[in-house]
């Protein structure tokens, strides 16, 4: 029995190490339309407000065509909702506050670079507005995915401090990681799961958030109908058919 559950261990090791983050990623990113939220990731910078203060104020003077005005206007106006919109996420829009300074440095610089252009050709401002706005969403994105991907990568419950892009309030992000190093680490795993799950579920569910993981195929055989008599043993196995 040892044999067997040390062998389908080494195989979910292997399985999770060779997924590809292409393929994470890809999961993450959810194709429903998410709700119009009133602020966004970039919202949340210390600068942002004074940054974009800026670019509206001196829009006026970045086309030789009147009617480029508004339409910019209104690109940087709902900058922040729109990214809300667009980000498409299946995990909530938390991202560490590294890579949001990251992120709204890639932003500004690309903004100041447009502005430092005399006025432009009709049609060619909104249209830069827009590619940077895309490659903003991009960027935020592959920002807060690839933090909850490399926190997977840890072994047992693990947790990272983010911001909350909804609100910009201080946040954290709990994962469950499967790269244990040996049957005794993954056991030890296993055993503080149980322990976080049995925790969460005694908290008042009105205030309470439920973690990402929590909501996985792989954790529907942990359920709190489940947990009474839950051994460690198939807890193990519950993990490890997934």
């Amino acid at each position: 029995m040892a044999g067997a559950r040390r062998g389908a261990w080494r195989g979910r090791r292997r399985r999770l190490a060779g997924g590809g983050q292409g393929r994470a990623m890809a999961l993450l990113l959810y194709l429903g339309l998410t709700a119009a939220l009133a602020r966004g990731c970039l919202h949340c910078h210390g600068n942002f407000s004074e940054k974009f203060s800026f670019y509206r104020h001196h829009v006026n003077l970045k086309s030789w065509w009147v009617g480029d005005i508004p339409v910019s206007g209104s690109l940087l106006t709902d900058w922040s909702q729109d990214t809300m919109k667009e980000l498409h996420l299946a995990i909530p829009a938390e991202i560490t506050r590294e890579k949001l300074n990251q992120v709204a440095n890639a932003v500004y610089k690309k903004m100041d670079q447009l502005y430092q252009g005399k006025m432009y050709f009709p049609g060619y401002f909104p249209n830069e507005l827009r590619a940077i706005f895309r490659e903003q969403v991009h960027l935020i994105q592959n920002a807060i995915i690839e933090s909850y991907i490399n926190c997977q990568r840890h072994c047992g419950v693990f947790q990272y401090e983010t911001i909350a892009c909804t609100n910009c309030t201080d946040s954290h992000v709990i994962c469950f990681g499967y790269n244990c190093e040996s049957p005794v680490q993954w056991e030890t795993a296993v055993q503080g799961l149980l322990q976080y799950m049995n925790m969460w579920h005694k908290q008042d569910t009105n205030t309470r958030t439920t973690p990402a993981f929590l909501v996985s195929p792989s954790f529907m055989c942990l359920g709190r109908p489940h947990l009474a008599n839950l051994t460690l043993e198939k807890a193990s196995e519950c993990l490890m058919q997934h």
